[in-house]
């Protein structure tokens, strides 16, 4: 039997309150679509942000050399805008349904539970890195604020805790307002933001007295390189795995009239994911050769940032964070609803918001990003291509659409068998092997799809036999 339609959304809710009304569990009407302008600048703001201040040094630290930065973020970045437009993008505006409602249809009702809770906890605990982030500028003024270091992972002292739980705190508040208020705060202070990331470039190049990046961004001597070419280009590709091949951001092009606002994505990959990481690496540098820091401690990027431009800089890390955090914790709120639907979208945006405030707590989750973004990648992206088998190959392989709708299964143990098989092979080659977690999530997810499809056509045909 075929999933039920969705009730018409109801008019007056979402041309009086459409920040309130947000479609958790029907198509986004056409009222409620928006232009391409709306997420060009939400992806800048997005993406040019928080974590580009912690990225940047992270890859100096981890001794990367300049050829293999610069060109495995070029190739990388593509990679990334390409899966938004043509995979993530298409399947959003022919479907205008959250991620989360999706799932429910092609999973049944308490497999997806389990997944919405794993997908709002990593969720939260990058917008917790982002808190991370936002209070190293915080505490700046503030000698009494203790900085956490690279290799730090525990809070670092209750002027610190108090801190982050502060700006938590504030990020929620935007978060619960809704994907429009969202969108138009990153629209607002994307521009600005990209500025003070090219400032802190130029001043650093300046202080250096050279415009040599191939020189500059060369790891420092005695420096081990832990990452090359293909690292920096899978790294780029799929930092934001979960995002684009793992569909969760169905949840905001569902809004976007054409699937041709998926090229947005641009925006927030070469200027966040190149230009302001480049730029944030550059800081490092400069600490590295003039300051004698040492490259695999490295310095707080509130510290970096004040240094270079003073308190303009150090309000443009706070607003980083908060930008990038805004939409992660919508996110995962509509993870949480979408586990507990019970809870209206304000009551569970509150909980992904006290969760991310307590991750920001740890510096863990900032400290260890490029490692920890792998993994929620391999975790997470799988089950995105269980959503681009139904949406885009299920006729063409004779594969039912929406299958636990269908056959009313409140747990399909396909979809489990496909998402976990291909995450344990690849959790033993990272923690007992050392393979990078970055160069798991498109095995993982290629994998997750090919098993799933020939698992459901078993499944079908057991179904008429």
């Amino acid at each position: 039997m075929a999933a039920a339609t969705p009730p018409p959304p109801d008019p007056s809710a979402s041309t009086l309150a459409p920040s309130v009304n947000e479609y958790e569990r029907e198509p986004v009407p056409v009222s409620a679509q928006k232009g391409p302008r709306a997420f060009w600048g939400m992806y800048a703001g997005e993406h040019t942000a928080g974590t580009e201040f912690m990225i940047g040094p992270l890859f100096i630290a981890w001794g990367v050399g300049a050829a293999d930065l610069l060109l495995g973020l070029l190739v990388g970045n593509l990679v990334a805008v390409l899966a938004w437009r043509f995979i993530t993008a298409e399947a959003a505006t022919g479907l205008r349904q959250t991620l989360y409602y999706k799932l429910e249809q092609i999973c049944g009702r308490q497999l997806v539970t389990v997944y919405n809770v794993a997908n709002g906890l990593l969720f939260c605990f990058l917008a917790g890195a982002m808190v991370t982030v936002s209070a190293t500028a915080v505490g700046v003024p503030f000698p009494q604020v203790q900085m956490p270091a690279f290799s730090d992972t525990m809070p670092t002292g209750v002027a610190w805790t108090a801190t982050c739980l502060v700006i938590g705190g504030f990020m929620t508040v935007v978060a619960i307002k809704g994907y429009a208020f969202v969108a138009r705060m990153s629209a607002i202070a994307a521009p600005w933001m990209f500025l003070i990331f090219v400032a802190c470039g130029v001043v650093i190049l300046k202080r250096l007295d050279s415009t040599d990046l191939m020189a500059l961004l060369e790891p420092a001597p005695g420096t081990e390189s832990q990452i090359g070419f293909w690292g920096v280009a899978f790294f780029s590709a799929f930092c934001n795995a979960a995002m684009h091949i793992g569909m969760a951001d169905l949840s905001v092009l569902r809004y976007a009239r054409k699937p041709s606002s998926g090229w947005a994505a641009a925006a927030g990959m070469y200027l966040g994911h190149y230009v302001a990481w480049v730029c944030a690496a550059l800081l490092l540098v400069y600490w590295v050769r003039e300051r004698g820091a040492v490259a695999t401690e490295g310095v707080p990027p509130g510290v970096m940032v004040f240094d270079a431009l003073g308190w303009a800089g150090l309000v443009c890390v706070v607003i980083a964070g908060w930008t990038t955090a805004n939409p992660t914790i919508y996110r995962a709120g509509l993870a949480f609803q979408g586990a507990l639907p019970k809870l209206t979208r304000t009551q569970a945006t509150l909980l992904a918001g006290g969760v991310c405030t307590v991750a920001g707590v740890f510096p863990a989750f900032a400290m260890k990003l490029i490692g920890f973004v792998g993994l929620y990648g391999t975790i997470l992206a799988p089950v995105g291509a269980v959503i681009v088998v139904d949406f885009f190959f299920a006729k063409q392989w004779g594969i039912p659409t929406d299958p636990a709708a269908r056959w009313r299964r409140a747990f399909n143990l396909d979809v489990l068998v496909a998402w976990l098989i291909p995450i344990g092979i690849a959790l033993w080659l990272m923690f007992d092997r050392g393979v990078p977690a970055h160069f798991m999530p498109l095995p993982c997810w290629i994998a997750c799809g090919l098993i799933y499809a020939g698992l459901t056509k078993r499944s079908a045909a057991a179904q008429l036999a």
